[in-house]
């Protein structure tokens, strides 16, 4: 299951600064790499304590995390949606995702100018929303167009409520909000999904901060918070500065040292990639064996068989069942076997819902 995160902001918000931090592997866990794919695409591996507990366990010969695609989004200033700075490139990519951070500036400096010459992360949050939600309400009211002519005669019953989700959508964009808030019940948000509406996406409000503010916040951060309580979004707190000042640090040790010296449990970025996927509703099972100890990415609510299929399509086809052991458990008895004798591996069948953390193994027939 790919995952793909874009980074949006405005120029001198510290966005590049922030993705340079992210395409970069020492700032990540120990021993897991990044590669970019493309100049403004990057693969970076979930930071997860569960994973290395069970390698350190299972001594595998290979270790595969989950991971991640964080996208550069460039070319979104004042007048993208009509063709300013990199006009339309922006777009393929940002349809492309499944979640959006927003680098807001929550920073005084007067060394880095501000693209509109003061500091506001409201006005430039407006900016960039304004941006996409212009961009959205063209693609509603294309669609609009295509089938009003069904919708209003005729018998067309799905015509004639896409017309009245579409209209609901067309009507809240135009009020300046985003889709993501539009009051339409769940089941009928697939009259947009052909659409892909860039603001209908989930949002992570990112404030870049002075390395002084990184622990508390401040009166920036606060005005983000109010600004987004109704969008059920996270805002978290980052300082770009010190996340590459850690980046720049050799090994470990030396990073976890630098992080207590500032009184941090962990890197801003291993907090943007956990609350990316938390976000997006996804769980992580393990696989553990002698060969391999793999991460697995899925959905909350994903059954046995579904989360087999994203091992492999046979594997969901021909599902018998799955064996079971809970992560605490493995830790607290050590090894597989052991947690057979001890009567900790249970044997589920179709119905079972995957819990975050469960090590599986299946049992198929194809």
């Amino acid at each position: 299951m790919g995952l793909q995160c874009g980074i949006v902001g405005l120029p001198n918000v510290g966005k590049s600064t922030l993705f340079n931090c992210l395409s970069n592997a020492k700032a990540q866990a120990a021993n897991f790499p990044f590669c970019t794919i493309e100049p403004n695409v990057g693969v970076i591996t979930v930071p997860d304590e569960r994973l290395t507990k069970l390698t350190e366990l299972v001594q595998p010969k290979n270790v595969v995390p989950n991971v991640i695609e964080i996208v550069d989004i460039a070319g979104l200033v004042k007048g993208a949606s009509k063709g300013e700075g990199l006009g339309n490139q922006f777009l393929a990519n940002i349809r492309a995702t499944n979640a959006i951070i927003h680098v807001l500036r929550c920073f005084d400096n007067d060394n880095v100018i501000h693209v509109d010459g003061s500091v506001d992360p409201i006005r430039d949050k407006e900016i960039i929303d304004t941006e996409l939600q212009l961009k959205d309400l063209d693609s509603v009211e294309k669609k609009i167009q295509k089938i009003e002519k069904a919708a209003k005669v005729g018998n067309d019953k799905d015509a004639k409520k896409a017309f009245e989700v579409l209209t609901i959508y067309k009507n809240h964009l135009l009020s300046g909000k985003s889709a993501r808030t539009a009051p339409v019940a769940e089941e009928d948000q697939e009259h947009i999904a052909d659409i892909w509406l860039l603001t209908a996406k989930p949002v992570l409000y990112v404030c870049n901060v002075s390395e002084n503010d990184v622990n508390t916040g401040n009166a920036y951060v606060e005005k983000v918070r109010e600004a987004v309580k109704e969008e059920n979004a996270e805002v978290l707190i980052i300082s770009a500065k010190i996340e590459s000042e850690i980046a720049e640090l050799e090994s470990y040790d030396e990073r976890q040292m630098f992080l207590e010296d500032l009184g941090l449990a962990e890197s801003g970025v291993n907090k943007l990639i956990k609350a990316a996927y938390k976000l997006l509703n996804l769980a992580t099972y393990f696989t553990a064996g002698v060969q391999e100890v793999r991460a697995w990415t899925i959905t909350q609510g994903f059954t046995a068989p579904q989360a087999a299929g994203v091992i492999h399509t046979d594997f969901e086809k021909g599902f018998i069942r799955a064996e079971v052991i809970k992560y605490k458990d493995f830790v607290h008895y050590g090894s597989e076997a052991a947690c057979k004798e001890a009567g900790k591996l249970a044997v589920e069948g179709k119905t079972y819902i995957v819990e975050d953390g469960d090590i599986m193994h299946f049992r198929f027939n194809v």
